[in-house]
């Protein structure tokens, strides 16, 4: 093995991708993966299968990945190199692919610096009785795994062999096809014959327990949350029927659901037909599960039609987004719906604050070349995305935009497509009079933003700034709490007003941790210590970004509370997934932090 140069990626249609067009592209593999939870390493073997034959070169992407062979599949070596290590795309493995062949098989292993894959354990498990693997390839991390074209355009179809300790469970989003006992070990086999995206390719391997909740639905847990996670998400086959009435056919056999340890980074991942949840949802009273929702409505929007790279990422969340408001609004109403609309906009809002020096990253057509899309990830291309398809639907009506919308999904399904693929499809199909270049490619929202409204919006409205009285707040669901809080501003707030709420309603424990996110969150940047106490808690207790990428950015914000900030991220750091370490150092970064100031423990000091 002989260093490589980068390729040059002006070359590749997905600036984070090596793959480039008119070379081979892989469209199917077959993995063997070994788990060693001593070593926290998988042992793998991948045989590749590309579009087309050789000769020609061959650039697949990889991340800190210990290449060990590249081989045909009746075993004759492969010449190859590992490009030099590039901060965003990694390292890169290159080879001739010989004449007339299409597949190759490459030996390696996964090394503890894979980005994807979080080792979590025992004692970072709810049951404390073994380890969690899990994956999380979204963005671009499928490459810290996988040796493959990791960009969103190159989908490909794969089988896996999946070996664990006896005693552990596999599960992956594919079909099971056996599981067969071996020496202290079992060995689960899986297939997928539709084709995804690479950042859809997921696996976990744990103590899990499951339960049947709908014809179609599997719930997977550890066995302490297996009856809470149950109940919580028992509605699945009404939301999945209500899904396929607007969206049209669900193509992906069964809808599986896997509860995810505390560090899981995010709400949800959609991998097709088992979709990774974070217990942060398992509230007691359903009034999260508009994650689920949102998760299903991506077996059209991401898995099914998807955006070409993540310069396009918008529609796959923008549809998303918009899709599973219209779900919510077929089974709840449009009062519910409206206020998660509104609680939305005013995540946007913030995240517009965040971005007030780089507003290039407020369009929906992005362009992240040399930016890591993780770093730059914010809820613009969910809720201006679900905004814009909202106007898109409002000005020509829903008697002709419902039937373009299932139209769009049946005519690109299993493709990729650009913002300007999309254009050229929303122009020939709806003739509508919205300006495309105004909403997809300019900065912030335009001024036509389509109003929400909802009686309970102006209830909660109404109260303002004030504390809301018990009486009036005895009929709020959690929606209307979270636009409540979302609405206060920290200005004047004084200890009393804290005191008083939290008295009445005890918020700064409350079983929502949305509603206690909130609360804590404008109670840190009012300076009011119990909040900021309450904040360490909250930040040592769970992984996901959603919550941790505010609280930190309040903490630091005050200088009385950023050594604390400190003090707690670097307590926590290592319970927390590589891509949310990743995520929240790049903001701390944006103040001054070192990365040394940040990795360092106390007791190192």
């Amino acid at each position: 093995m002989t260093p490589n140069t980068a390729i040059d990626t002006s070359l590749t249609p997905d600036p984070h991708s090596r793959l480039q067009t008119g070379k081979p592209r892989t469209v199917h593999f077959d993995w063997q993966a070994a788990v060693d939870f001593d070593s926290s390493t998988l042992r793998c073997s991948i045989r590749l299968r590309f579009d087309r034959p050789g000769p020609d070169s061959v650039d697949l992407d990889i991340r800190h990945l210990d290449i060990q062979a590249v081989r045909t599949i009746e075993g004759a070596p492969l010449p190859f190199t590992v490009g030099a290590d590039d901060p965003i795309l990694g390292e890169g493995l290159s080879f001739e692919l010989p004449a007339d062949l299409d597949t190759v098989i490459v030996d390696y292993q996964t090394t503890r610096d894979s980005t994807a894959l979080q080792w979590a354990p025992p004692e970072q498990t709810s049951s404390g009785t073994g380890h969690f693997l899990y994956s999380q390839c979204q963005t671009i991390h499928a490459r810290s795994m996988i040796p493959l074209h990791d960009s969103m355009s190159a989908k490909s179809t794969y089988t896996a062999k999946i070996t664990v300790p006896a005693g552990y469970t596999a599960l992956m989003p594919a079909e099971m096809l056996a599981q067969e006992a071996r020496d202290h070990a079992t060995v689960f086999s899986f297939q997928a014959t539709t084709p995804r995206a690479p950042y859809l390719m997921a696996l976990a391997v744990g103590h899990l327990a499951s339960r049947e909740i709908s014809p179609r639905s599997r719930i997977w847990a550890e066995p302490s949350q297996i009856d809470a996670a149950a109940w919580e998400f028992a509605e699945v086959e009404t939301m999945l029927t209500a899904a396929e009435e607007f969206f049209g056919p669900y193509q992906w056999g069964r809808l599986d659901l896997l509860i995810m340890p505390q560090s899981y980074p995010y709400g949800g991942l959609e991998n097709p037909g088992l979709v990774f949840l974070t217990p942060t949802l398992i509230a007691g009273d359903r009034s999260l599960t508009d994650v689920l929702i949102h998760e299903i409505a991506h077996h059209w929007s991401g898995n099914l039609v998807t955006g070409a790279s993540m310069d396009h990422f918008w529609i796959n969340e923008g549809f998303t987004t918009y899709g599973e408001r219209r779900i919510s609004e077929t089974l709840y109403g449009r009062e519910l719906a409206e206020l998660r609309a509104a609680m939305g906009l005013l995540y946007l809002k913030e995240d517009f604050e965040f971005l007030q020096d780089r507003m290039e990253l407020s369009r929906l057509r992005m362009n992240l070349r040399g930016l890591d899309p993780d770093a730059t990830s914010t809820w613009v291309a969910h809720e201006k995305g679900s905004i814009f398809i909202r106007a898109l639907e409002e000005s020509v009506g829903r008697e002709r935009f419902d039937p373009f919308f299932k139209g769009f999904f049946r005519d690109f399904a299993f493709g990729s497509l650009t913002t300007e693929d999309f254009i050229a499809y929303a122009t020939d199909h709806l003739n509508s009079s919205i300006d495309y270049e105004e909403w997809l490619y300019g900065n912030g929202l335009p001024a036509s933003v389509p109003p929400i409204e909802s009686t309970a919006l102006t209830r909660v409205r109404e109260v303002g700034q004030s504390p809301v009285q018990k009486d009036d707040a005895s009929t709020w669901d959690a929606s209307m709490w979270t636009v409540y809080l979302g609405q206060l501003e920290p200005d004047n707030k004084t200890d009393v007003f804290f005191q008083t709420m939290d008295s009445t309603f005890d918020l700064l424990d409350h079983q929502n941790p949305e509603i206690r996110r909130l609360w804590l969150l404008l109670g840190v940047r009012a300076g009011y210590a119990p909040a900021v106490e309450a904040s360490m808690r909250f930040l040592s207790s769970t992984g996901r970004m959603k919550y941790l990428k505010p609280l930190y950015d309040a903490l630091v914000a005050n200088v009385e509370t950023q050594s604390l900030a400190v003090e707690c991220y670097r307590r926590n750091r290592e319970g927390y997934h590589p891509i949310a370490r990743a995520v929240v150092e790049s903001r701390l970064s944006r103040l001054g932090f070192t990365p040394d100031e940040l990795t360092t423990t106390a007791t190192e000091e």
